[in-house]
Parts: structure tokens; sequence; C-alpha cells
């Protein structure tokens, strides 16, 4: 058939692939797991992001490859690189991809301008300074037991907190308090040694799935608190990062419906802030731009200006 752009957002659970047109359609696309070599094999890794890329691109025959990933660093070691490149030949993409971070095809998802500041959060959290479509400057990104704040671990991590300090001197529980007895071990009964035995025995990420309880409750004075400063924990990595341009804003947490969006939308008020909802149209149109020539269209369906 025609030639075509690839674009990939590989994550840790899932890995999605575009297939782009010169003229900025989209002629395919596929699906697979986690591409991430830092939490998983790099083989297994590879072979998911092989398998979205060759359903993306079908018959099609692909001219440029932009591998949107987190753990990018990864790839610097050979051996990793030598079965992604392996993987992406085997599927179709013959050429020399270009390996981005998911902060640099995010940012380029939810603008077409060259320059400004993208900020991640979900799971984690990061705030990256762009120019020229690339990585300038980062602020924050250390991982769980450094940092991370205002990430859904985070979130998740305040709020059994909050319980555990609430149990510990006998206060009447609020509705966040309660919630997050149930989800971790099923009621309030000798509440404060099993929630604590309960959370340490999980892996740490797995406090993420608290935060959704902060939203849910979000009238309940504790889960307010913790609204607000994970909104200023977030807007103030963005704020260190930016230097001009748009703030783009990426993640479950920072989305624009959630209680800690429109906060920390609220508090960026100044900016001119957008939201990307989908990483991988930035890097099937950074792709198609390499390939086909800066007249591309930017994929604004899947942006939103607000």
């Amino acid at each position: 058939m025609g030639e075509v752009a690839v674009g990939v957002d590989a994550g840790g659970t899932a890995t999605r692939a575009v297939a782009v047109t010169a003229s900025g359609e989209v002629v395919g696309r596929g699906e697979s797991g986690g591409g991430n070599p830092n939490s998983h094999p790099p083989a297994v890794a590879a072979a998911n992001i092989g398998a979205a890329v060759a359903a993306a691109v079908g018959s099609h025959t692909a001219v440029s490859c932009v591998l949107g990933m987190a753990g990018a660093s990864g790839l610097s070691d050979p051996v990793v690189a030598e079965e992604f490149r392996s993987a992406l030949a085997a599927a179709g993409v013959h050429t020399q991809a270009t390996v981005l971070s998911d902060a640099e095809v995010a940012f380029a998802a939810g603008t077409a301008d060259p320059n400004g500041t993208v900020l991640i959060a979900g799971t984690g959290s990061i705030a990256m300074r762009i120019t020229d479509r690339r990585h300038a400057s980062t602020v924050g990104g250390w991982g769980w037991l450094l940092g991370d704040e205002g990430s859904a671990f985070w979130i998740g991590r305040e709020a059994v907190r909050t319980t555990i300090q609430a149990v510990q001197r006998g206060d009447r529980l609020g509705p966040l308090a309660s919630a997050v007895l149930d989800l971790a071990i099923g009621g309030p009964d000798n509440a404060f040694a099993r929630l604590i035995r309960a959370v340490n025995a999980d892996a740490p990420v797995r406090l993420a799935r608290f935060a959704p309880l902060v939203s849910l409750h979000a009238g309940d004075p504790e889960a307010a608190d913790i609204i607000e400063r994970a909104a200023r924990a977030l807007a103030s990595q963005a704020e260190q990062a930016w230097s001009g341009g748009p703030i783009v804003l990426v993640g479950t947490v920072a989305g624009p419906d959630t209680p800690i969006g429109a906060r920390l939308r609220a508090i960026l008020d100044g900016y001119d802030v957008r939201t990307a909802k989908d990483g991988v149209a930035g890097a099937g149109w950074l792709a198609a731009r390499a390939a086909f020539g800066a007249g591309v269209p930017h994929p604004c369906g899947g942006v939103t200006v607000v």
C-alpha cells in the first residue's frame, strides 16, 4: 500500500502504535503489552512493541519510526537495543527508530509548539522543559522512594497515612478513612495493626490504588487537604521547569475532570495550559514530520486546550 510513519507509545503496562500518512491520517493502529525494558525482560518488551507496530503497519511501508517510551534509558545497553531493532525490523520498520521519552511524545501530542513544558502526573510525577521538541531539563521524576510528589502513589500514601493517624488518635473516622480501611482490610476492626501490616506486605506502588478514594471523597476535609497539597506540588514542578510556551498536562491525576486536575489548572491560571490525551498521537506526528516534512497537520483531535 502506501508509505507511513510509525509512532509508538510504550509504557509499563501497554504499548500503542499508529501508522500515519503524509496528510496526517491515521491508517493503522496496534496495541500490545508493556514495552518498558526496565519493568519487563527486554526480549518481552521488544516483542510487545513489535506486535503493536506490526498491527499498525499492516501492508503499508514504514519509512520512519518514533519510539516514545518510559524506560528509554534501557536502550543504551547494546544488547537491549539490538532486541528492539530486531523486533521492529520483523514488524516492518527497517529504518533507524528515533527513541524519545514518554514525556517528549506527550508534549508533542499536546501542542504543535516546539518549546514549553510537559507535566506528567500518573502513578509517578515529573516535569520536563522541552526545547525544539526535545528534552532540555527535568524537575522531579525521582521515583516513589525519593519523590513523585502529587502522583497517584503519593496521593494514595497520604490517604493511608492520614487514616493511620486518625485510627491511632482514636478519632471519629471520616468518609476517606473509612473507604481506605474498607479497601485495605475490609473494615475498621483492629484497624491500626492490620492496616500497617497489609500495606507493608504489598508492593509500594500498590499505594496508588488508594488515590481514587481521595477524589471520590473530595468533600472530606482530609481528602481536600491532600488534593490541595498534591495540586500545589505538581504546579510547583511545572513552574520550576517552565521558561516559556505552553504547559501540557498528562496523566490520570492531572485530568481536567478530576479534583486535583481542576485545582492544578486553577493554580496555573496565568499559563497557557493544555491537556494531552494520547501520547501515541504525538509520536505519530513527530514520525510523520520526520518522514514527510513540517507540513503534516497536528493531531488536534487528540488535544484539548483548556
